[in-house]
Parts: C-alpha cells; structure tokens; sequence
C-alpha cells in the first residue's frame, strides 16, 4: 500500500475537524504532518519491535546495528543467525527470540508479511498478533506505520489517551475500550486522527501549544 499523500491527509484533517469539535482544536493547534513511514513487509515489523520500550536515539542506534550486521533485513537472514549473534546486534533476549520466530513464520509462510496488504484491517490485525511478541498494538501500528492503512487505530496507546483526555477536559484518561467507541466517529481516517493526535502531544509537552489554546491550565 502506498503511504498518504500530504493532500490526502490534510484532506482528511479536514474531514475530521469538521466531525468532531476535539479534533478541530488539535488541527487548529498543530500544523502539517508527514505520515510515519517504515517499510512494509518483514524489515518493517522487525524494526516496529527492536525499537520497542526503548528511546529514540537507542532504537537508532540498535536498528543501525541490526541492518548493518544483517546486511538486509530478510527472513532468510535472520534465520542464518542464532540468538546470541542477534543479541550481539543490540537486541534483547526477549526481541531475538521474537525475531527469530517471525522470521521462521515468515519464511515458512504461516504468516506471509507480504500478503497482508490484500486482507481487511481485523485480518491483517489477527495474523500479526499469531506471532509471538507482536500485540495489537504493534500489529495496529504496523498497519499505520507499515502499510500507510488511513484508518488503522491503536487505541492502547497512552499517548493518545492523553491528547484526548486533554483536549476533553477530563480527569481521567479513557481506557483502550472507550477510546476504540469515542473514535468511531472518526472512521475512516482514524489513522490520520492518530498522527494529529500524537503531533499535539509531543507538541504540548513541549511547551509549543500554550494551554489556553486547549482549555486546560499546565
């Protein structure tokens, strides 16, 4: 799948503002965004999860590592590594066993990374989550980042409560339930509402959105 184009989400920022007063005050708030691209495919899932619960800089220096020490990312390179050689890259144990399996699945086609782009959002969600270490928030992401699916909406994402607990006045932050029912208003460009939502929260805890813009005070 091809990834958005700025037209088409500055298209559906539109859209989405029009339909849901919360997202008009982010889309006021925050300015054009290029859509978070990885490659589709093994590479890009792979990548999803060396950079998993670990900084920014350490993701890119780790995946640095893995493609350097790899040489290309494929299934068939991995599986000519063991898990210590993996380990050696900068992944943890945990993420070298992961990789190990995916790259097995992959190469033996019990889940085709390649074919995932021909099944609907829930098809593709459930085979990704099959793989160990891939949850449904990676597979959604995946979908997001991987795939450059419009709609595709990881609703567990802490950071995504808060832009929406925030923008609500709320004392709380809804639950990944609640939040997967608060955006079905936004379908079928949730995908874009996340990046929206995801630029205003890096941007307000950056002190770059004064929080009178937003209704709430700090």
């Amino acid at each position: 799948m091809a990834q958005p184009t700025a037209t088409q989400i500055e298209a559906a920022r539109t859209w989405l503002a029009e339909c849901d007063p919360v997202l008009a005050k982010a889309h006021a708030c925050v300015p054009p965004f290029d859509w978070r691209a990885r490659p589709a495919g093994f590479a890009g899932l792979i990548q999803l999860i060396a950079e998993q619960q670990v900084s920014v800089a350490s993701a890119a220096a780790i995946w640095a590592r893995v493609v350097a020490g790899l040489g290309e990312v494929t299934a068939e390179a991995v599986l000519a590594r063991d898990e210590t050689a993996l380990k050696a890259f900068g992944l943890s144990t945990p993420k070298a066993r992961y990789t190990l399996g995916i790259a097995a699945a992959h190469a033996g086609r019990t889940v085709d990374l390649e074919a995932l782009a021909a099944l609907d959002d829930e098809a593709a969600i459930a085979a990704l989550v099959s793989l160990k270490g891939v949850g449904r928030w990676t597979a959604e992401v995946y979908l997001l980042f991987c795939e450059g699916r419009l709609d595709a909406f990881p609703a567990g994402d802490l950071a995504l409560q808060e832009a929406v607990r925030v923008l609500e006045r709320a004392e709380a932050r809804l639950s990944e339930k609640a939040l997967y029912a608060r955006a079905e208003v936004w379908k079928p460009y949730r995908g874009v509402a996340t990046h929206l939502l995801w630029d205003y929260y890096l941007a307000r805890r950056a002190g770059l959105i004064p929080s009178d813009m937003d209704g709430e005070e700090g």
